[in-house]
C-alpha cells in the first residue's frame, strides 16, 4: 500500500495471480514453502473468459459441464513465478492449470505446497494471519472453515484457508475471490483510492451476495 500511495502507475494483476498471489506471497516471502513444489488447481466463472463470441464460452458448451484450458502455458504463470521468485528471493517454479467452471463469476484456488523445514500448516496460518491483521478485505478464515465462492460474490473480500495434508510434508492453502471486484475492477478502485488519498475502502464495502 505505501508504493502504490507513492506511484504514479498501478498495474492490477490477473484475477489468477491475484487469488494464488494473496495466499502464497506472505508463505513465500517468510520461506515456509519449498520453491519447486508449488501445485495450482484454480477454477474461475465464465466471465473470467470476457464477453466475445467464443465457442467455449457459449451457454450451451459451458453449461454443465468442467473443463480446463491453457494447460502448461497459461498467460499468467510468468507473473505469478515472478512475485513469488521476488519474494521468496529466489527462482519459484508453479504447475498451474486454471478450469471454467460453469457459473457467471467467483475464482477458488488451490495451492498445494511443499512445507519447507519443519514449518507446519498452522505456522502458514499463522504467516497469513499476520500479513494481513490490517487488511480490510484479506480474511484469513477460522481453522476449519472452508473457503468458497459464494462467501465472496459480488464483494472485494479475499478468503483463504489452510488446511495440513494427509501426506507429511504437505500443506494446501485454498483462496476464494469473486473474479469480476477483487479479480478486476474492485482492485482497480481500491488502488485508486489509495494513490488519491481517498479511504482504502471506498465504494468497496457491498458485502458478499448470499444466497
Amino acid at each position: 500500500a505505501k508504493e502504490i500511495k507513492a506511484a504514479r502507475l498501478v498495474a492490477c494483476p490477473g484475477c489468477y495471480p491475484t487469488a494464488v498471489l494473496l495466499a502464497l506471497l506472505p508463505l513465500a516471502k517468510a520461506k515456509l514453502i519449498v520453491a519447486d513444489g508449488v501445485i495450482i488447481d484454480a477454477k474461475s466463472g465464465v466471465s473470467g473468459a470476457g464477453r466475445a463470441l467464443k465457442q467455449n464460452i457459449l451457454f450451451s458448451e459451458t453449461g454443465e459441464g468442467l473443463s480446463p484450458y491453457g494447460i502448461g502455458n497459461h498467460r499468467h504463470v510468468p507473473e505469478i513465478e515472478q512475485e513469488l521468485s521476488a519474494a521468496s528471493g529466489s527462482r519459484v517454479t508453479v504447475n498451474f492449470t486454471p478450469h471454467l467452471v460453469p457459473m457467471s463469476r467467483g475464482e477458488l484456488c488451490t495451492c498445494y505446497v511443499v512445507l519447507a523445514g519443519k514449518a507446519t500448516a498452522g505456522d502458514l496460518r499463522a504467516a497469513l494471519a499476520k500479513a494481513y491483521a490490517a487488511s480490510p478485505f484479506v480474511h484469513v478464515v477460522e481453522e476449519g472453515m472452508i473457503p468458497a465462492t459464494r462467501h465472496v460474490r459480488g464483494s472485494n473480500f479475499c478468503h483463504i484457508g489452510v488446511f495440513a495434508d494427509r501426506l507429511p510434508g504437505r500443506a494446501i492453502v485454498i483462496s476464494a475471490i469473486d473474479n469480476l471486484v477483487k479479480g478486476s475492477a474492485g482492485q482497480a478502485l481500491q488502488n485508486f483510492n489509495l494513490m488519491y488519498g481517498f479511504d482504502e475502502t471506498l465504494g468497496l464495502e457491498q458485502l458478499p451476495l448470499f444466497p
